[in-house]
């Protein structure tokens, strides 16, 4: 059965400026229940992550700050919400959602995260609207619970996996592989294991010839027994941060390579949204769905 972790709802605790796209994540679910994609019992409402697991990736000081409010301004202006109890035990909700979802991908083949895919938060710091790392808090959570030996995040959100990137330079265990807009946010690269850097405008067929040749490399090489997928959207031509030119077509042929090539390889796979910052919320919703109706149709 396909299980998808809810996102905690908390559009409504932000201030009104900060709520787009927050949206999704209470839209994205009615969305797939209103068209017949997925049922309730697919759903589940995530734990909190245990301290162990965040520690596995976080710094102490960080966590212990962010869980008492005490971040500077500026550390406060690069995440870009406001801090409060609220959002602190969303992120750990969220990377609770994503490690659970991934424990149900080593059942059911794969596992989906409504939010997450949380890839500018740093050890110690956050940024871009991230503040803790779920993808790499899963990373570890697998490879310290054994149950994966070599991880492949794979992320195509239009925006480098800085943070990724860094937290995992130094560990043979997890290959980060990133496709994103050369010009684009974090203007500052970290180096992951495999960087490809697109220029403004790149279109449908450049961007899945450059993704098809390259996985099936990665798979050979890398010989992941488990591929963690960031699946942002902030890719398409209408997106308002992206600068990339993929359509709502190309998007879909972008997610069902990735989750026909886990599927076709035997590769448990744990699929989190990432962005998405259209100027319309339904192209939004409807560019995410798109990996839920296809998780569904590869996999049950």
């Amino acid at each position: 059965m396909l299980k998808i972790a809810l996102s905690p709802v908390f559009a409504h605790a932000l201030p009104e400026g900060h709520r787009f796209p927050m949206e999704k994540y209470s839209l994205l679910p009615e969305q797939l229940l209103f068209e017949g994609t997925v049922a309730d019992s697919n759903f589940f409402v995530p734990q909190l992550v245990a301290d162990e697991w965040i520690l596995s990736t976080h710094d102490a000081n960080y966590l212990e700050r962010l869980k008492n409010l005490e971040l500077t301004k500026s550390e406060i202006r690069a995440i870009g919400f406001p801090l409060s109890e609220a959002l602190i035990e969303r992120e750990i909700c969220i990377a609770g959602g994503s490690v659970q979802a991934a424990c149900f991908a080593k059942e059911f083949g794969i596992g989906m995260n409504i939010a997450g895919g949380t890839h500018h938060a740093f050890a110690n710091r956050g940024e871009g609207f991230c503040i803790l790392n779920d993808l790499a808090i899963t990373a570890n959570y697998l490879l310290v619970s054994k149950m994966a030996q070599k991880v492949l995040i794979v992320d195509l959100d239009v925006h480098q996996g800085n943070g990724t990137a860094a937290l995992f330079q130094e560990n043979p265990s997890v290959f980060t592989f990133s496709m994103h807009g050369e010009k684009n946010y974090p203007h500052r690269k970290e180096r992951s294991d495999l960087d490809i850097d697109l220029p403004d405008g790149t279109d449908d067929a450049t961007f899945l010839s450059l993704l098809d040749r390259n996985l099936k490399k990665l798979i050979d090489e890398v010989q992941p027994d488990f591929i963690l997928y960031q699946s942002g959207v902030d890719v398409l031509a209408s997106d308002q941060l992206g600068r990339l030119s993929l359509t709502l077509s190309g998007v879909q042929a972008r997610d069902r390579l990735v989750l026909s090539t886990a599927k076709s390889q035997g590769i448990p796979i744990m699929c989190c949204m990432g962005g998405g910052y259209s100027k319309r919320i339904k192209d939004i919703v409807e560019a995410h769905a798109q990996v839920f109706r296809l998780a569904q149709d590869l996999f049950f």
